[in-house]
């Protein structure tokens, strides 16, 4: 098993990503081996919130060119996560267990 740290490597911070926000969707670069359920355990351990829904794409690398030589740019895989946007507090356990309704990384960008 992999740990969080290796499935999910970097947050997209785009426009369109950002007009998710208010819906509660975040969108993560993650592994390309990785799979929704890897996905969404990742997600609920690193930012302690309630995962309702991955959504994954994969995103082909583009040619880039710079003068007469020709490249591409690297293939990834991005998932865009739904999260539960109201607190949770699972029954029987304490207070600091409580789950979060929002990702603070994301908090002051919108």
């Amino acid at each position: 098993m992999k740990a969080p740290q290796d499935i999910i490597i970097k947050p997209i911070i785009t426009e369109q990503s950002m007009d998710g926000l208010p819906n509660a969707k975040y969108t993560f670069q993650v592994a390309k081996d990785a799979n929704k359920i890897e996905i969404k355990n990742a997600v609920e351990e690193l930012f302690n919130v309630e995962v309702v829904k991955v959504n994954t794409l994969n995103c082909r690398g583009k040619d880039k060119r710079v003068g007469r030589y020709t490249g591409k740019t690297a293939a990834y895989k991005k998932a865009i996560v739904t999260i539960n946007p109201e607190p949770v507090n699972e029954k029987g356990t304490k207070k600091a267990d409580k789950k979060k309704g929002t990702i603070e990384f994301f908090d002051g960008m919108y």
